[in-house]
């Protein structure tokens, strides 16, 4: 059986995850902006297969892949912290847009924003590492059914996720609006993300944990 606290664990640490700035939040608000709301649904829908691929990989021994060749998930890590820190510096260069301003962009089909969608989650460091490293430790060896227990808390993740993502793609618009009447504030968001970015890409660059083995 998956323990209460287990579930709770995992809830708050997919919070974190996806309050902070990272690759799926700037591609589904830039999305909903230029494209309307239905742009970022279907764009959502794309993050959420990748999340599915995460929670499929991971529970059927993806992590002891990584664990039996470490230098591949170094390599994974430090490829995801690089993609990071281009963001916060499109975020914090000079003459850098905040992610809430309209921009002109070529209208996509529906296939390629699933697409994009997809690949934005699968290149997602954060996912990566909360799949790999993070959600194991909630899994009680002791309580058996390892498998059962990693498909359960892998789909709590995909929920508290999928909501939070829904919600900021249907407020983009609104939140756009808001700030583009407030040019200071807009420049503030621009450079409390970029911030954010930087932070995270730095801490997913220096960390040294390795991926925990479910089975």
């Amino acid at each position: 059986m998956v323990e209460l606290t287990g579930v709770l664990g995992v809830a708050v640490v997919a919070l974190g995850m996806v309050l902070t700035p990272g690759p799926n939040m700037i591609y589904l608000v830039s999305r909903s902006i230029t494209q309307g709301r239905r742009a970022g649904v279907v764009s959502l829908g794309g993050v959420a297969v990748g999340f599915l691929v995460y929670l499929l990989a991971t529970n059927l021994g993806l992590s002891v892949v990584f664990i039996a060749v470490p230098e591949l998930y170094i390599a994974v890590k430090l490829a995801g912290a690089a993609y990071l820190a281009y963001l916060a510096w499109t975020a914090l260069r000079p003459g850098g847009v905040s992610v809430f301003a309209p921009q002109d962009m070529p209208h996509d089909s529906p296939r390629k924003l699933f697409t994009m969608g997809l690949m934005t989650n699968l290149l997602n460091p954060k996912i990566a590492i909360m799949y790999l490293s993070l959600i194991p430790q909630f899994i009680n060896l002791e309580s058996g059914h390892v498998l059962f227990q990693g498909f359960v808390l892998g789909s709590v993740q995909i929920v508290v996720a999928l909501t939070i993502n829904l919600s900021i793609v249907l407020a983009a618009g609104s939140i756009a609006i808001f700030l583009a009447r407030r040019p200071g504030w807009l420049k503030v968001q621009r450079y409390m993300m970029g911030t954010a970015l930087a932070l995270l890409a730095v801490s997913v660059a220096l960390d040294t944990s390795m991926p925990a083995s479910s089975s």
